[in-house]
């Protein structure tokens, strides 16, 4: 799946079939569905999960939970925009 398909599908209802979990969470943040997002992030325990669910708490406007996800994902707070974060996690995971 390319990213152009992965934003395509948040027109639909449902994330697409065969995603893994950490492209599931970072789904529903783009449907706006920041708790479902977050109960998916927060149950994968690996540096990818602590990535998104920094992102997470960077969209929340929650920094210092963020920055402790970060240091957990062996990531520096980024300066980009949530917006352009989003497009690069979800490129980097679609290239696993």
């Amino acid at each position: 799946m390319t990213l152009d398909e992965f934003k395509n599908s948040l027109h639909d209802i449902k994330p697409p079939v065969g995603i893994s979990d950490l492209l599931k969470a970072l789904w529903f943040e783009g449907k706006g569905d920041w708790e479902s997002a977050h109960n998916i992030a927060q149950d994968i325990h690996t540096k990818d999960g602590s990535w998104i669910h920094a992102y997470l708490h960077r969209v929340e406007g929650d920094l210092g939970n963020a920055s402790y996800w970060y240091s957990r994902a062996n990531r520096k707070i980024p300066t980009v925009s949530i917006q352009e974060e989003w497009s690069d996690i979800a490129e980097e995971l679609l290239s696993i």
